[in-house]
């Protein structure tokens, strides 16, 4: 029996330098769900645009708009602004929970994150053996469905250590095809969608006080579309 190219999945990381704790989160689906996926997403950041005035080009990067620091439209709404004052924070979490409702309503797609925490002075090492990781779990799944699938990540494919974890797997058993495909989330719509799970896994994760705002995203929006439920630790 032959295998077919079942998932496309498309990954970003998230977590926190000074504690060692590194996150990678993704989007999964089916090839004949990459339209569908992808016009949720158009149909919400149209009415991000009409709404809010975000252009749809705009890149949503979380750890920017969520924390206020991103002025990611001209057009703030009045309820978020306060004897003249524009509170960017809570414009930028009502964005979120907008973004966070259309992954929890799109067909077809799966989401999941895992972490790993080690030695702050050794992040590059922690990184490149979560990342390894995950793409072991990946391949033992993809074995035992009979499928092949495809890895998009964030980058610009400079970091040798993705590479190298996929060339380092047996090719006759790989179910990866490629090494990971490197896209500027600047204009990856679908690498942005991985970008929120990451970091909403992220906040999940790292309970501290500044994004407790943002502690249970992971559970109300997107555990029904993790087989996990959860933020796996590898």
């Amino acid at each position: 029996m032959s295998a077919h190219l079942n998932r496309m999945i498309y990954v970003d990381d998230s977590g926190h330098p000074q504690s060692g704790l590194v996150i990678y989160g993704w989007i999964e689906f089916a090839p004949d769900h990459w339209a569908g996926v992808l016009r949720s997403w158009l149909d919400t950041r149209k009415r991000l645009w009409r709404e809010f005035g975000i252009p749809v080009v705009e890149e949503l990067h979380t750890t920017e708009y969520v924390n206020g620091r991103g002025r990611i439209s001209k057009r703030i709404p009045d309820r978020h602004v306060h004897a003249g004052v524009e509170y960017w924070k809570d414009f930028g979490r009502e964005v979120a929970l907008e973004c966070l409702q259309t992954l929890r309503s799109s067909e077809g797609l799966r989401v999941g994150a895992v972490w790993r925490n080690d030695d702050p002075q050794h992040l590059a090492r922690t990184r490149q053996e979560a990342y390894a990781a995950l793409v072991t779990q990946f391949e033992h799944e993809l074995a035992e469905e009979e499928s092949l699938a495809l890895i998009f990540m964030d980058g610009d494919g400079s970091d040798m250590s993705y590479r190298s974890t996929h060339r380092n797997l047996k090719l006759a058993e790989r179910r990866v095809i490629e090494d990971a495909i490197h896209l500027d989330s600047h204009g990856s719509q679908l690498v942005q969608m991985a970008d929120l799970v990451a970091w909403s896994a992220n906040a999940h994760v790292d309970r501290h006080a500044h994004n407790e705002f943002a502690w249970e995203w992971y559970t109300k929006y997107l555990s029904e579309r993790d087989l996990a439920r959860v933020p796996k630790k590898i």
